[in-house]
């Protein structure tokens, strides 16, 4: 399974460029949940501490772990495509505080120490059943510590697990991953019942003038 994944994600990788050199703000490092450019909030989401421990997981080319490492925190990666992570080492070999690995996220969180924050931005909990997900991140924070995951909303009617499909070559099927979608309420819902609080779902309206969808936007604590 992990090695399908992989190739998957590779092969997605693929198609997307490096993150900008700068944004529209001249800064050369930034945190972004959705999927349009300057946009959104930012890495007071996660309400970190100064020298904070904070985990991405599914980091891709690691654009939001780079810019948590310039704030001083000790910024951790995890992602299952080594094309992926090549790009995150490529364009962030200059930062320090910034560790990244290969692998299963779910596999990665037991065991590890524990985190002031987790996130995912479109990455690893989006593609884990939150059944999974929910529980490992709860055990691996610290009490008080925030979980926070961004992804598009799901599409009216279509609800639990769902395919998403990775274009490849002409001859070639696409690659397929699963996904997890529901409405705000459930998250919601589904974080409390796993022993979070302060649990807040929204969707961030996409900028304006745009016709395009917004990001959902889930967030919890572990409680103490």
């Amino acid at each position: 399974m992990t090695d399908t994944r992989s190739a998957a994600w590779d092969t997605y990788s693929q198609s997307k460029p490096q993150r900008r050199k700068t944004n529209a703000k001249g800064e050369t490092t930034w945190f972004n949940w959705t999927q349009h450019p300057d946009h959104g909030p930012g890495a007071e989401v996660l309400s970190l501490p100064s020298g904070g421990r904070v985990l991405d997981l599914g980091c891709g080319s690691g654009g939001n772990v780079a810019h948590l490492a310039t704030l001083g925190m000790e910024a951790v990666g995890i992602d299952l495509s080594p094309a992926q992570l090549a790009k995150a080492r490529d364009r962030w070999s200059d930062i320090e505080g910034m560790t990244l690995h290969r692998g299963d996220a779910l596999t990665f969180l037991r065991g590890m120490a524990p985190f002031d924050a987790i996130y995912s931005v479109f990455g690893a909990a989006y593609f884990t059943d939150p059944a999974e997900m929910l529980p490992a991140v709860h055990a691996t924070l610290k009490p008080g510590g925030v979980f926070a995951m961004s992804q598009r909303p799901a599409v009216e009617g279509c609800y639990g697990c769902q395919a998403s499909y990775i274009p490849r070559g002409p001859d070639e099927e696409p690659a397929v991953v699963k996904r997890w979608d529901y409405e705000p309420d459930v998250w919601a819902r589904t974080l409390k019942e796993h022993g979070y609080v302060d649990v807040s779902v929204s969707v961030i309206p996409p900028p304006v003038g745009s016709q395009r969808t917004g990001t959902l936007l889930v967030r919890g604590v572990r409680n103490s």
